[in-house]
């Protein structure tokens, strides 16, 4: 079954909570459930800690949790011990029914520094690929115990960023690990996200309909700016906007011939002041599910 979610991060960003804050949390749920009409939405900073307060705050929307980020530290902490780490995080993905848990390593990420340039985002060496490999799967391994399924989600300015790093993390894994393929960022990383996504379909386990603006992505780069300055500038939009590059129709096609069935999650930060998030998400999601007819991948 596919169901159509959101991010907060469209109103109220996590990783500069500056961006946002003017907007009341009941506005954002409030457009999000009630206003625009998706089925749910991912963890966000306003959220609740408490697994149960989570569950009843977003019930009273009509939105289900999806899922949520988890930050792993595996290239400066053994696996034993990010499995004590995940604990809390693990237990409201539990308690609200969710399948998946979102990993990204940000033990060294330069995502979040609004001083350093995107460009300057660490590298592995293929043998530190491997090694990176072994403890994600290791996790991996011990989530599926749990009854999750570990999506690994390649971000910018992250050690999986580019479509080398995507492909060399895939065969760095092995069954247990999952895929969250973000088209945005697959673009935005150098990648042709049909290409990528054909390649490393059935694994995917979480797909986030992230569109981009070339004009300010190739400006990122040449410009050496942050990655929050590439979003504060407009890198990123939803499905739909004229502005935007990447055609969802066919990426939604390959899923379907993979046989995916889960969430289609628009998550696409922009500046609020600059574009309305209601505005925005209430394209997006007409767009997204257009494309999701149009492939073949929601017949209902």
């Amino acid at each position: 079954m596919i169901l159509y979610g959101t991010n907060p991060i469209a109103w109220a960003n996590d990783d500069d909570q500056t961006i946002g804050a003017h907007i009341p949390t009941r506005q954002i749920l409030h457009e999000a459930g009630r206003l625009i009409g998706f089925d749910g939405i991912e963890n966000g900073h306003r959220w609740p800690q408490d697994p149960q307060a989570l569950r009843q705050l977003l019930g009273e929307y009509g939105l289900r949790f999806i899922s949520g980020w988890y930050s792993t530290a595996l290239l400066t902490r053994t696996v034993e011990a990010e499995i004590d780490a995940v604990q809390p995080h693990l237990a409201r993905l539990k308690a609200n029914d969710c399948t998946v848990c979102i990993t990204c390593e940000c033990s060294n990420t330069v995502h979040g520094d609004p001083n350093v340039a995107v460009n300057d985002r660490p590298v592995l060496t293929p043998a530190g690929m491997t090694a990176f490999g072994a403890k994600i799967e290791a996790f991996a391994a011990y989530l599926a115990t749990q009854g999750m399924r570990l999506a690994y989600h390649h971000h910018m300015g992250t050690v999986v960023e580019s479509p080398q790093d995507i492909d060399a993390l895939m065969a760095a894994t092995g069954p247990h690990t999952h895929l969250l393929f973000d088209a945005g960022h697959c673009a935005f990383g150098g990648g042709d996200p049909q290409a990528v996504l054909r390649r490393h379909a059935g694994r995917v386990a979480h797909f986030h309909a992230k569109n981009i603006r070339r004009p300010v992505t190739d400006r990122v780069r040449t410009q050496r700016l942050s990655f929050l300055h590439g979003v504060l500038a407009g890198a990123f939009t939803v499905p739909g906007d004229p502005e935007g590059e990447i055609d969802f129709v066919p990426l939604l096609r390959i899923l379907a011939e993979a046989g995916y069935d889960g969430w289609l999650v628009i998550e696409a930060e922009q500046d609020p002041r600059r574009h309305a998030p209601l505005t925005y998400q209430s394209m997006g999601l007409s767009a997204l599910k257009a494309a999701a007819r149009d492939a073949g991948l929601d017949r209902g």
